[in-house]
């Protein structure tokens, strides 16, 4: 649904299409920049004044956020800019409103040209820096936290910066160096290197890394980049869903490792010059692995028991040719730094990544009793296929396959679920309930409207629980935000859901370009926005933007520290309510609020997750602390780093596993592949170890229990 405020945008920004193409004829003004892109940040205001869902007045306030914002983008650890070059940008704090508005376009320009003018200049400095020894015997520190810096005022301070972030990439690759020469001293071919020679390779293996860093930067990072950054700055100041897209969009690396091709099973996306993991295909080998993690950082990339390659610096594109692979079972080796600091190396074999990897999945688990667990990875639906695969009909098939088990509850998991189709989040949440809304959705000056499950029949009505994390967004949350409203179920899972409670649509800048008046393409193309136009309530008033879902039942986690959530964006939306829905709540033989009282003691007294929250909390302190740039110091701080991290991960393993099985009628297409059985195999492992699915098995029990005492009473 469009909000009807915004129908009028359309033709406004129709009209100025038409203005501009008959203004501009016998001209030619396309190769000149200043005139598109005053053209775009005009329409793009627009477009955030009139048509967005809460707009924020675009005024000297605003201008102020977008300068920072911008600065930010280009120079986040303050190492290009000088304080004396901040200084000159404030005269554009009160003046970008202004150009949004009409004004001549001059901030940009600006800017950019002081930025790509410095990089070079910065791009120059490492040579030299990296040529000469460091001297680790020293007693320095270097500050890794960017909000904690501040911009240099000379240029001789910002090559002090750069020292010592040179001599900190120098350290740690010396380090591993002298770790590796320990750890090979008994091998046969092993060649003993002094010290300084180690140092040396190390400085060497960085002025590659850093020379590619800044050579990608530079060609990337032009003023068609940057302007797109800059405008990407002004609609994510509105909100952070909102963003442009220019009509080539150099900054589109984000490839799936999937295809006719044999891959890991993952999306990568650029990060602030680093690659990370955006995604895991369900059923892939980096999903099954279980060791590769969302946000994850990769450093390096290996083939098999080759040298690995250091692919930082590298364009995303690049890093996933090394990541691909010709052959099925071929091993490729990843080093990565999790978002906690840790850096590991992870080995995967490459395998076909195939659809219906990612379509829910069910097992039982038998415990005091038997537990049916649906493994739900996104809400899909093939838009293209009537016929096609929809989630709400696959977990319904689940579902009938459990109780032919009689399975006496049933899990249903949503960790690490982005969401998806909003049609398919009402159906399967009337698997569940009877007749009612499921949430409510608004727009600009738009009446609430409820999206409603209409159909009576109930096709489960025993004790169910939700499993969520801080990745479950969107979809996710308006299930689990319904079936807690509904007194349905018990969600458990960490603090929060991740909190995006925003609906987008994509909105040309020209929209008329394509007019059959235009034979000649007069009207530029401009890109196109994806702009905010409504807002998820659920049906007790509350909108999950912001807050998200707040699980009935909290267990520790090792994400909870770090600031990634939605809450945690500045630019967010409020968190806002509407008037309650009318609906009944379920009505149950047992009070979820005595298994949430039982199961929070549980936890509380449960030495295992005690030990989890002191290692979260060390590992808070340890990262806001600066790093020291003494390699004895350096050793030690690192030694008790690892062994925090070893030790929260072996807190992450079960003692014993738990029993885990396939449903029998789910076998017999299990084993007509080879590599079904394989993946099969893979998935039950993994469910078998997981601490939160058995923490969540044991609240299921006492669910079932508690309900059959009731009956019997």
């Amino acid at each position: 649904m469009m909000s009807k405020k915004f129908i009028p945008v359309i033709l406004v920004l129709s009209a100025a299409s038409f203005f501009l193409a008959f203004q501009s004829q016998g001209k030619s003004d396309r190769d000149d920049p200043k005139s598109k892109y005053t053209k775009v940040i005009k329409n793009v205001g627009l477009l955030l004044e009139q048509g967005h869902y809460s707009p924020k007045p675009i005024d000297d306030k605003f201008s102020k956020l977008v300068l920072n914002k911008f600065i930010e983008e280009l120079d986040g650890d303050k190492n290009i800019f000088l304080a004396g070059d901040i200084n000159g940008f404030n005269k554009f704090e009160n003046k970008i409103d202004d150009e949004i508005h009409g004004a001549e376009f001059l901030s940009f320009f600006f800017i950019s040209k002081v930025y790509i003018i410095h990089l070079k200049e910065t791009a120059n400095l490492y040579k030299d820096i990296l040529n000469k020894p460091f001297d680790f015997t020293k007693d320095e520190e270097v500050m890794l936290d960017r909000e904690k810096l501040t911009n240099p005022r000379t240029e001789s301070e910002r090559k002090a910066i750069w020292i010592k972030r040179l001599k900190y990439l120098t350290l740690e690759r010396y380090n591993s160096l002298l770790e590796e020469r320990e750890k090979s001293t008994n091998k046969p071919d092993f060649k003993f290197k002094a010290d300084s020679t180690l140092e040396r390779e190390a400085r060497v293996a960085i002025q590659k890394q850093i020379g590619r860093y800044f050579a990608t930067k530079i060609t990337r990072e032009n003023e068609a980049e940057n302007f797109s950054t800059f405008v990407n700055v002004i609609t994510g100041t509105m909100d952070p869903h909102s963003n442009y897209f220019a009509p080539v969009d150099k900054r589109t690396f984000d490839e799936s490792l999937k295809g006719s091709f044999y891959g890991i099973g993952a999306q990568l996306k650029e990060d602030d010059g680093k690659i990370k993991i955006s995604m895991l295909i369900s059923g892939g080998p980096a999903w099954k692995s279980g060791d590769l993690k969302v946000e994850d950082e990769i450093i390096k990339v290996a083939q098999g028991n080759e040298s690995p390659v250091d692919v930082t610096g590298y364009a995303v594109a690049d890093a996933v040719k090394l990541i691909r692979g010709a052959n099925k079972g071929s091993e490729v080796k990843l080093t990565v730094r999790r978002m906690d600091g840790a850096v590991i190396v992870i080995s995967l074999r490459r395998d076909e990544i195939k659809l219906d990897d990612t379509f829910a999945k069910s097992f039982i688990i038998q415990s005091d009793h038997k537990i049916g667990y649906i493994y739900l990875p996104e809400f899909y639906i093939d838009f293209n296929n009537p016929k096609g695969s929809k989630c709400s009909e696959d977990v319904a098939k689940e579902i009938v396959k459990l109780k032919a088990e009689n399975v006496d509850g049933i899990i249903m998991d949503l960790r690490g679920n982005g969401g998806g189709s909003l049609p398919e989040v009402v159906k399967m949440v009337g698997l569940f309930i009877e007749d009612g809304p499921v949430c409510v959705v608004k727009g600009r000056e738009e009446k609430p409207y409820q999206w409603k499950d209409k159909d009576k029949s109930v096709l489960y009505r025993g004790p169910l629980t939700v499993m969520v994390d801080e990745f479950s967004a969107s979809a996710s949350e308006i299930f689990a935000a319904a079936v807690q409203d509904y007194k349905r179920g018990i969600i458990i899972g960490s603090t929060s859901t991740y909190g995006k409670g925003t609906v987008q649509r994509s909105i040309e800048l020209n929209p008329e370009r394509e007019n059959s008046l235009f034979t000649n393409n007069e009207l530029e193309d401009l890109g196109s926005v994806k702009l905010t136009l409504q807002k998820f309530y659920r049906i007790n008033g509350g909108a999950t933007q912001l807050k998200g879902v707040t699980p009935d039942i909290i267990i520790p986690d090792r994400m909870e520290y770090l600031k990634f959530r939605e809450k945690d964006n500045t630019s967010a939306l409020a968190w806002d309510e509407i008037d309650k829905s009318d609906y009944k709540t379920w009505v149950s033989t047992i009070s979820n609020d005595i298994v949430v009282k039982y199961s929070d003691k549980q936890i509380a007294n449960n030495a295992t997750f005690n030990k989890i929250k002191e290692s979260i909390s060390w590992l808070e302190n340890y990262t806001d602390k600066p790093t020291s740039l003494n390699l004895i110091k350096y050793q030690k701080e690192q030694k008790q780093f690892k062994a925090k991290i070893i030790e929260l991960d072996n807190l992450y393993k079960i003692n014993k596993e738990m029993s885990v099985k396939n449903i029998t009628t789910d076998m017999s297409v299990i084993n007509a592949a080879e590599d079904k059985i394989e993946k099969n195999k893979q998935m039950l492992k993994r469910v078998s170890n997981d601490i939160y699915i058995d923490q969540t098995v044991k609240i299921m029990n006492n669910m079932v229990t508690q309900t059959a005492t009731a009956n019997r009473n």
